[in-house]
């Protein structure tokens, strides 16, 4: 059976070329800082939705009930800064257990098509050795890096992360949570559309 310290050094062997080879673009990411151009009729729809409503649409950035109805009471919000720190002290409250929820929610960080073979099997190796680790899927933040990049982060993400003791790990994984929320959450007031939710 593979250990996390077989699986990480597997992992550090797997050569990585120079340059990566281009990428099918997966499909649009969130982005990493709209910043001010958030469009305020969008923050205010979010002020304005009823209860259940808003509850559902925020389970779509954070997977965890009692997040997201301390979100959701803590309305109105004046601006995007309130609302997304609001989202951070929520994400920073849960407790193990709810922790753990949410975690078990994360998909897997979406790598580019054509992924060449020996890095998908390196990372399902991974993968396997970190749930099997730390009883959760790996979850990290890739807002902000582009496609052909991701395979870069993601693996030595895994071999560094691998290594952690649990306790130091639970900390890692829950900053990650925080700022996957804080991406969706900019994501959806970014879009004056969204067909999945219902601002």
């Amino acid at each position: 059976m593979s250990t996390p310290d077989n699986v990480a050094a597997h992992l550090s062997r797997i050569p990585l070329p120079t340059p990566l080879p281009t990428r099918c673009r997966p499909p649009a990411d969130i982005p990493a800082d709209l910043g001010p151009t958030l469009p305020a009729q969008n923050l205010e729809r979010l002020n304005a939705a009823p209860a259940p409503e808003i509850h559902r649409t925020l389970l779509t950035c954070l997977h965890s009930p009692r997040w997201a109805r301390r979100v959701a009471a803590h309305r109105p919000y004046p601006d995007v800064p309130s609302l997304l720190a609001a989202a951070d002290e929520a994400t920073y409250d849960l407790d193990p257990e709810e922790l753990a929820g949410a975690l078990a929610e994360e998909p897997l960080p979406k790598l580019p098509a054509h992924t060449y073979a020996a890095a998908s099997t390196a990372l399902s190796a991974g993968y396997a050795a970190y749930e099997a680790r730390f009883g959760h899927t790996f979850v990290i933040c890739l807002d902000g890096t582009a496609p052909d990049e991701t395979l870069d982060r993601v693996l030595p993400a895994i071999r560094s992360r691998l290594t952690n003791d649990p306790e130091d790990e639970r900390g890692v994984a829950r900053e990650e949570l925080r700022r996957l929320a804080n991406g969706r959450l900019r994501g959806l007031l970014g879009a004056a559309t969204a067909p999945s939710v219902h601002l």
